[in-house]
């Protein structure tokens, strides 16, 4: 995929892999709309951005907001034309310390389900529809180890990285005639903000750098056309 021009979404894009991703985009010459719903970092990722030469908008919203859905779509689609990739990349942890399954309230984990599952099934189902009509379009979900390893404490995070791996197998199958690609996409463990939230304890020297495994994922984003649809990757070095 030459990336060149191309609109390109992406939610969770304040901080993070999601800021290195658009980075990382926009240097290929993507057009980047950024989600996020802090305002003050979003816009300061799509300034670096722009400074360095690209093209970035940033568009404060909660992809977790039923309501706002339709004006992401709508606004990053006048910004930077037709949506040729969208990443799913905002995720929420729920409550911390991550708390047992019996602790967990049930509201947390509708909370959860919310931003991590619910909110990316809403945006696939307006951006997907347009890709479908041109006959072409990636969309990618940022998922989890969590997502496969049944971990302790994590239960509402995994549940719902689980679930979008389906979602995202799910969406490749029906849409494979009609140009629609589907990744989903396991970062690995990285020094972020939502990792030292989650494991505080953790050697943040032994852990992977967004902005080098942004360069991972660019590079399948990149390629994804030699990739079967529904597929999910690990992003190694």
């Amino acid at each position: 995929m030459d990336l060149q021009g191309k609109g390109v979404l992406i939610t969770g894009a304040s901080q993070g892999l999601g800021a290195a991703l658009a980075e990382s985009l926009a240097r290929a010459g993507a057009r980047i709309a950024l989600v996020a719903r802090g305002s003050e970092a979003l816009e300061k990722t799509a300034a670096r951005i722009r400074a360095a030469g690209g093209e970035a908008h940033a568009l404060p919203a909660d992809v977790a907001d039923k309501r706002a859905v339709h004006g992401i779509a709508g606004a990053a689609a006048a910004l930077v034309g037709p949506i040729e990739v969208l990443v799913h990349n905002a995720s929420t942890l729920g409550p911390v310390p991550l708390p047992l399954l019996l602790d967990t309230e049930c509201e947390d984990l509708e909370a959860v389900l919310q931003t991590n599952l619910v909110g990316p099934f809403r945006l696939t189902k307006i951006v997907a529809g347009a890709m479908a009509l041109r006959g072409s379009g990636l969309i990618v979900h940022v998922s989890s180890d969590a997502a496969v390893a049944a971990y302790p404490r994590w239960g509402a995070y995994g549940v719902s990285k689980a679930a979008l791996d389906h979602l995202n197998r799910i969406w490749a199958a029906e849409l494979q005639q009609a140009g629609v690609r589907f990744l989903s996409v396991d970062p690995g463990e990285m020094d972020t903000a939502m990792h030292a939230q989650a494991m505080p304890e953790a050697d943040r020297s032994q852990l992977a750098q967004p902005e080098a495994v942004a360069v991972r994922i660019a590079r399948m984003i990149a390629g994804s056309d030699r990739i079967e649809s529904g597929s999910r990757l690990v992003a190694e070095p």
